[in-house]
């Protein structure tokens, strides 16, 4: 049953501190829903117009009005089911050839693109600094379009994991080597700084080699973040395939 208490809780986890308080985040679209079983993501309940089209007693599903679910939905323009699951307890992945790393990234948007990127791409885990825009965002979670349900990402201090990682570090600067003739080693972190900022300068200093994307053009004076980590996702992966 949709409660007063419960449209409390859910509509209050928008916010990071609600969602550290209650362990948990909502997922909205029947598309993705049906894909978090195949998970690590629990789910809790099932808030539906249509339960007949989401799951049939695997799950608390609970039918609603289209009204309620504009209550607890986080879209201007609801879908068909919210899905209300726990936030699991993070774990490094082991053995990763190949992982971004982010430094600072601040949208959610551009979170949840990269996460759909690496999704893409084949890469299963991605790195975050502390200050980076939350997993469980609302904005994040949509943008991500279920990638974030396939791909490991984890919050960590990213000076000292680079500092005790066996992975050469290549990171992104005006600077740094062309990237289309760059030999990508077989085993690396790809790391990416901050949208208006770039890196840290403690974070940089731990590069061991410096790549840039070369301009063709002369009006844009600079690339999305995530625009930027696909096309240089784009160029690893298709270097890879000719060899």
């Amino acid at each position: 049953m949709l409660t007063a208490h419960k449209i409390k809780v859910f509509q209050s986890l928008d916010k990071k501190k609600f969602r550290q308080k209650y362990n948990l985040f909502l997922v909205e679209g029947n598309k993705t829903i049906k894909e978090i079983p195949s998970s690590p993501f629990k789910i809790r309940e099932i808030f539906s117009i249509d339960p007949t089209e989401i799951f049939t007693g695997e799950f608390d599903t609970t039918k609603i009005t289209p009204q309620d679910l504009k209550k607890i939905s986080f879209l201007q323009h609801p879908k068909d089911s919210v899905a209300v699951c726990e936030i699991r307890e993070e774990k490094f992945l082991e053995n990763v050839s190949i992982q971004i790393v982010l430094d600072g990234i601040q949208d959610p948007g551009n979170l949840g693109t990269i996460i759909r990127l690496a999704d893409w791409f084949g890469i299963r885990q991605i790195i975050c600094s502390h200050d980076t825009a939350d997993l469980y965002n609302p904005k994040v979670i949509q943008a991500s379009m279920g990638s974030f349900l396939r791909v490991n990402v984890v919050y960590t201090d990213v000076e000292e994991y680079l500092k005790n990682s066996n992975s050469e570090n290549i990171g992104t600067d005006m600077d740094g080597k062309n990237l289309y003739h760059f030999p990508f080693p077989e085993k690396f972190n790809l790391i990416l700084g901050n949208e208006g900022n770039g890196m840290r300068p403690e974070t940089e200093k731990l590069l061991t080699e410096k790549i840039t994307i070369p301009r063709f053009g002369k009006s844009t004076e600079s690339l999305n973040v995530s625009m930027a980590a696909g096309i240089i996702l784009g160029q690893i992966f298709s270097a890879r395939n000719q060899s």
